[in-house]
């Protein structure tokens, strides 16, 4: 009988991204179960990794009814599956699914943290999500921080005792090297949908549009910049979240005056978003937090120059006059600063974006981000099985 393993995130979507591929190998020598909240791209986890799938329902935000709830689903699963290890990412995935594994003994109980969200909240709220990202470890057997930048914080803000291990240089995912590339299958949608423009300098932006991955900073700047270089234009890629962390009202109006050279594109996937990378010519994430952003890492595949805030992941994967530039969070006069610098320098957009692949592909290529992982897996597993 093959040791059961259960992959847990909050939502669909983060399972479908973060565990592309991941459960499918892992299915060869474990018996894998993927978990999430439901929805229909639970459903595509389960046809194209060829797992089986369970619907827990569970809530981003703090809702201590929604949650108890959750709570009592996941002991309830738990109990009939009786899984050997139990690997939640996201927060509020972790926090239910460490502490209903540990109520019911499941061995191993590994979580991964992608992100910090209280390092940049201030409170009753800090306090809040601090003490439950402490209760998530506490009931974890391993803890995985995504980066070093992540690690760091949770040594400094006294989270947990326990050891904590980056696996390889950081990220939980990889990039697909020859996926993230200039393609024929991409430039022939760069070709068919028009999105090359020559006389057009473009910055793009991939992520959720909120105030968080700081748009207010971004579309100021960049409105600044394009009333003196009218021949520039900035994509946002991405939707709104309007329910969870809006961005300004004032933000919201320059972005939907087309006379401002906001586009706003929606959701992008596949060959589809690699078209627009392909198109760019710098990458822009000002965001306030992150765990290890993809969208920097994809970027940079695509041999992007990137201009990004001086937070964790992001300052691990670019280097400051090398594959791009750092900038402080918050700061609309340095990322304008730095904007400017690209568009008027050709010879330093050249050079940024000559290392931006190879940087990538020297410590992300997405076979050694797995081998990373499964060597944890047979580590661990071993490990416990000898106890």
């Amino acid at each position: 009988m093959r040791i059961k393993i259960i992959r847990a995130t909050t939502v669909p979507q983060s399972l479908n991204t973060f565990c592309n591929g991941i459960l499918r190998e892992l299915s060869e020598k474990y018996e894998v179960v993927g978990l999430s909240s439901p929805g229909k791209e639970l459903d595509e986890v389960a046809v194209r990794e060829g797992v089986r799938t369970i619907a827990v329902p569970m809530e981003r935000h703090i809702s201590l009814v929604k949650d108890l709830k959750s709570l009592m689903a996941m002991i309830h699963v738990f109990r009939k599956e009786k899984p050997y290890a139990v690997h939640s990412m996201t927060p509020k995935a972790g926090l239910v699914c460490m502490i209903a594994a540990w109520l019911v003994r499941v061995p191993l109980r590994i979580h991964t943290f992608t992100g910090l969200v209280w390092p940049t909240s201030t409170g009753l709220k800090r306090k809040i999500l601090m003490l439950t990202d402490k209760l998530t470890c506490a009931c974890a057997t391993h803890v995985i921080p995504e980066g070093e930048g992540v690690k760091s914080d949770l040594i400094a803000g006294n989270i947990t005792k326990k050891p904590l291990r980056v696996l390889g240089y950081g990220n939980v995912m990889g990039v697909d090297m020859k996926r993230f590339s200039l393609r024929p299958e991409v430039m022939k949608i760069v070709t068919q949908e028009s999105l090359k423009s020559e006389p057009l300098f473009t910055y793009l932006f991939v992520g959720r549009i909120v105030r968080d991955k700081g748009i207010n900073e971004l579309c100021k700047a960049f409105v600044k910049l394009h009333v003196q270089y009218t021949k520039t234009r900035l994509w946002l890629v991405g939707a709104f979240e309007d329910d969870l962390d809006p961005v300004n009202p004032e933000t919201r109006t320059l972005i939907e005056q087309p006379t401002n050279g906001i586009e706003t594109v929606g959701v992008k996937r596949g060959d589809e978003l690699l078209a627009y990378y392909a198109s760019a010519d710098c990458f822009v994430m000002p965001s306030y937090r992150e765990g290890f952003p993809n969208t920097v890492l994809e970027a940079g595949a695509m041999g992007l120059p990137s201009i990004v805030t001086d937070i964790n992941g992001s300052r691990e994967i670019i280097c400051d006059g090398i594959n791009g530039i750092i900038v402080p969070p918050r700061n609309e006069e340095r990322l304008y600063q730095a904007m400017m610098g690209l568009l008027t320098s050709k010879a330093e957009r050249e050079k940024l974006a000559g290392n931006a692949r190879k940087m990538i592909e020297d410590r992300y290529e997405q076979s050694f981000v797995k081998k990373c992982l499964y060597d944890f897996y047979d580590e661990v597993m071993n490990f416990d099985n000898k106890e």
